[in-house]
């Protein structure tokens, strides 16, 4: 009865049911989708003050500005190379398997219009662009615009500014913000009680929208995705277990039903918040957390990053084009640069691989539109892998700085401390911390008494 009652049963159940009114009722299923937008929206909107009171708190605890700076360059060293093994991963996969051979699809017959509508005109930003983009016109823009990266740069310089601080605001300061953060993490357990609601509507838009035949007229090239994302799912269970100690599969159980959220809806940025906390929970230390998991959104999309390479040669080969190697170094090249720039721009999977297509030059940019039809079945594969490759960065950079407890990490994972056993923690920290609030408060009251008797 337990099982039934919780959230990974509902999620299970409710894509299930999706998926089954998808295939029934397509016409249905299509008008379903404000379900899970809205759902993706609620925890969206607290997204940005989320991220800042983790950081802020973090780094003000911590008291480092150096710190901060290895634990950065250390995510960003760490992204480059898992991204560039999975762009790798896609280019071979795809000579290998050769999903598109034998198509001899014409360009000439392509509609490309499906582009833009997907694309909404928008374009990736250039890398001096992109960099001058994280710094925000103003606090407040930064927030309004949910910018994961503007707020991160805000966080830390507000964070190390606090660090500095020397007065009684700062603890002043920290106790608000630490206070606020349990309460916006309340409200976020109160939006997950949708999350059955929100899993449904999406799958039941995706299938009834664009239809299962899909599978079938892509079935290798989907194959072929979901083979070379298993593989470096596999590198990456061997990469974290070597550094960190960390059991994969248990840290898959344990994370199981924001797993299944986030393949459900087809966004990884929903289960961020609830990400967030388990990391903490398992021994990662909360700055790293904090750091680390927003950046990797940015910097570290190695599903996407498989899929785009393995794409890109698909729709080569499906146009009857063989590449060369120098041409293939290009893709590698273009996308390792691309892929940095994607998070939050409309339809940016057709934009970078038009703008390798248009750097390679060797198919039309056009047959870019080829992929429209399987790219929707390719989420599960790019979330995924997304997901995990940003919780496994967490958990490598956290051992690298020496700021992930190990031993708590096997208890929590293996399930020697509960679920509840955590909730009660988690109370019993507020409770600690709700009681020296009011401890400090007593005191300077009592402050003017003792000096006017």
């Amino acid at each position: 009865m337990t099982f039934v009652k919780s959230l990974f049963f509902q999620i299970i159940a409710a894509v299930i049911i999706g998926i089954g009114v998808g295939v029934l009722w397509p016409d249905l299923g299509s008008l379903l989708q404000p379900l899970g937008t809205g759902f993706i929206k609620l925890i969206k909107m607290l997204i940005a003050p989320l991220i800042f009171m983790v950081i802020v708190t973090g780094i003000a605890k911590m008291g480092d500005l150096k710190s901060v700076g290895r634990i950065g360059l250390k995510a960003i060293l760490w992204f480059e190379l898992a991204t560039t093994v999975a762009l790798v991963l896609g280019l071979c996969t795809a000579n290998l398997l050769r999903p598109g051979a034998g198509m001899n699809v014409d360009p000439a017959s392509i509609d490309a219009s499906g582009i833009e509508a997907k694309t909404k005109g928008s374009e990736l930003p250039h890398t001096v662009d992109f960099i001058m983009n994280i710094i925000p016109t103003s606090v407040v823009d930064a927030f309004a615009q949910n910018a994961l990266l503007q707020v991160l740069l805000v966080a830390c310089m507000f964070g190390v500014a606090l660090a500095a601080t020397e007065s009684k605001a700062k603890e002043n300061v920290l106790n608000l913000v630490e206070q606020l953060l349990g309460i916006v993490f309340r409200m976020i357990g109160y939006i997950m009680k949708l999350a059955p609601v929100g899993a449904f509507g999406a799958m039941a838009y995706t299938v009834g929208a664009y239809g299962a035949s899909t599978l079938s007229s892509f079935g290798l090239l989907i194959l072929a995705c979901y083979g070379a994302a298993l593989l470096f799912l596999l590198l990456l269970a061997l990469a974290a277990w070597w550094i960190t100690g960390l059991n994969f599969m248990q840290f898959v159980r344990y994370t199981r039903s924001e797993v299944m959220l986030a393949i459900g809806t087809g966004s990884s940025e929903v289960v961020m918040p609830r990400m967030m906390d388990k990391l903490t929970k398992a021994g990662c230390d909360r700055a790293v957390v904090g750091l680390v998991v927003p950046t990797g959104y940015s910097f570290n999309l190695d599903g996407a990053s498989i899929y785009l390479s393995l794409a890109t040669v698909f729709v080569a080969q499906a146009v009857g084009i063989d590449l060369t190697l120098g041409q293939e170094i290009t893709i590698l090249l273009v996308l390792m640069l691309s892929s940095k720039g994607m998070a939050g721009v409309p339809g940016s999977a057709f934009l970078a691989l038009s703008a390798t297509a248009a750097a390679v030059n060797a198919f039309p940019v056009a047959a870019v539109a080829l992929l429209l039809g399987a790219d929707r079945f390719m989420d599960t594969m790019r979330v995924f892998t997304n997901l995990m490759g940003n919780c496994v960065a967490t958990f490598v950079v956290a051992r690298w700085e020496g700021l992930l407890d190990q031993k708590r990490m096997r208890a929590v994972l293996s399930g020697e401390i509960s679920a509840a056993e955590l909730e009660a923690e988690e109370k019993a920290a507020r409770s600690a911390l709700k009681l020296n609030l009011r401890e400090k408060q007593s005191q300077s009251l009592a402050a003017p008494e003792v000096l006017n008797p």
